[in-house]
């Protein structure tokens, strides 16, 4: 079988950010998949399901009712290695778009101390996996680094 592109980046360099992985075209769209790494791989302790649940919950919704692009977010969800998160946005967001988004999602995220959104038996497969506490931890940490971001190529490179 042909390795798929993205077990194509050396994970043995690779920083926390955001990366441009993949852009898909669907009809006259593109759809542009991006990187959301916030721990190190292979460098530094993976997230637990219960913080990456959380900031599911959170980033996911805030995405989804952001009043400009929520009809421009496509996916938000966990990498299975737990070192960050994959996004998906139609090529109406630019990336100063992109950017600005991400960081006012995980800006909320690191200040949400309040009921999570679907985080009940009747909305969510696993309900009861969440780490509020662990969620702002990371949260903040992903901020800090999406705040000095300014590779708007989104390169590994």
């Amino acid at each position: 079988m042909k390795k798929i592109e993205s077990f194509t980046v050396d994970h043995t360099d690779l920083q926390p950010g955001l990366y441009l992985s993949r852009q898909d075209h669907i009809g006259e769209r593109t759809l542009n998949s991006f990187d959301l790494r916030m721990t190190a791989p292979n460098h530094e302790q993976v997230m637990n399901t219960g913080e990456m649940h959380t900031l599911e919950h959170l980033i996911a919704t805030y995405l989804r009712n952001d009043e400009t692009f929520k009809d421009d977010v496509i996916y938000f969800g966990p990498m299975g290695c737990r070192t960050g998160f994959y996004a998906i946005f139609t090529d109406a967001l630019q990336p100063e778009d992109v950017l600005s988004l991400l960081t006012d999602a995980f800006d909320f995220a690191r200040h949400y101390d309040d009921e999570i959104p679907g985080a009940s038996a009747e909305d969510c497969g696993n309900w009861l996996d969440h780490n509020p506490v662990m969620s702002r931890y990371y949260a903040e940490k992903y901020y800090q680094i999406l705040k000095k971001w300014s590779d708007l190529s989104f390169s590994y490179n």
